[in-house]
């Protein structure tokens, strides 16, 4: 009997599904590893106040993009299996999975190798690591296992079995999408986040010039609007939330305060809010230093007082 011919309907089927799988698994994979990475988060890295503009809100549109795309693929494959059951043996089904069974035998072993390379090396196996290397370890083992089931014909002989994978699978990839709203919240809290973030920068930028207000003139600005500077083309930055003014009072000599509206407590892995620096204004002898920064929901007022030693007045010229 002659083999039967793969026909570019054949080719395009199985290669949009490879295409669809792989996509989803790897975008399903770095999704994970976001929500590990926020969840146990490496002081060493930086974390955006809004992990949507991170690869996260990608990795979601992947999969439920494609995830569905690759059940839709699947399906008309399977339809034309039924109708023709000569189409299971057409050299695009062998090589798909044949070459998805060599993809996730490499990606086991090489997770393995990693795994123990690290445990040889006597590097700490933290927590994170040892979970990223589980999920792939898993992810790929049962891609392993399913294609290899496929090719040897288990699911045509336990049909309800393969249902009950098809919609688990289903199930753990709309879980992943879901428990994101849990692990990171939803993207409007994700967006009031990001004001927040904004409005400690903007406060941080005030200070700023406020320290080299004092140092040029030895005195207090009276008002924010005493800081705009067309000359050095700086303008008092507002609350982009509100559209309001920031609050500045100044309380003694060389003391001031700055005060903002939060949306929510400060973001214990928004690395750009634990430690931000106020660089020593030029002319200055101190080092940049560290500012604490830590909010409250609601108004929030940060007292400050600037040390002369550190910032000593400028020097003029006669």
């Amino acid at each position: 009997m002659d083999k039967p011919k793969t026909t570019p309907k054949d080719f395009f089927l199985w290669a949009g599904a490879m295409v669809a799988l792989y996509w989803s698994v790897v975008a399903f994979i770095f999704l994970i590893f976001d929500y590990i990475n926020y969840a146990f988060p490496d002081p060493l890295s930086y974390y955006s106040a809004d992990p949507y503009q991170s690869g996260i809100s990608y990795e979601m549109a992947s999969i439920i993009v494609l995830f569905p795309i690759y059940v839709l693929l699947m399906w008309a494959i399977r339809n034309d299996i039924a109708k023709d059951p000569s189409r299971k043996d057409i050299w695009a089904r062998r090589w798909a999975l044949i070459f998805t069974l060599f993809v996730a035998g490499v990606t086991i072993a090489v997770d393995l190798i990693e795994l123990l390379t690290n445990f040889l090396n006597g590097d700490s196996l933290t927590t994170p690591f040892l979970l990223k290397a589980l999920l792939i370890f898993l992810v790929a083992s049962a891609a392993f296992m399913h294609f290899i089931a496929d090719l040897w014909g288990y699911w045509d002989t336990f049909p309800a079995r393969k249902r009950t994978v098809c919609i688990s699978v289903g199930v753990l990839a709309a879980l992943s999408i879901i428990a994101g709203f849990f692990i990171v919240g939803t993207p409007a809290q994700a967006r009031l986040y990001r004001f927040d973030a904004q409005k400690v920068s903007d406060l941080q930028s005030i200070q700023y010039q406020v320290v080299n207000y004092w140092q040029t003139k030895q005195v207090l600005p009276a008002t924010l609007a005493d800081l705009n500077d067309p000359i050095s083309n700086y303008t008092v930055p507002v609350d982009l939330q509100a559209g309001d003014s920031y609050t500045y009072k100044a309380t003694g000599k060389m003391s001031f305060q700055l005060c903002a509206t939060f949306n929510a407590v400060t973001q214990g892995n928004n690395a750009s809010q634990n430690a931000p620096m106020i660089p020593a204004p030029v002319g200055g002898t101190g080092n940049p230093i560290a500012d604490n920064w830590d909010h409250e929901a609601g108004q929030v007022c940060f007292d400050r007082t600037i040390d002369p030693q550190r910032y000593p007045p400028f020097t003029k010229t006669p």
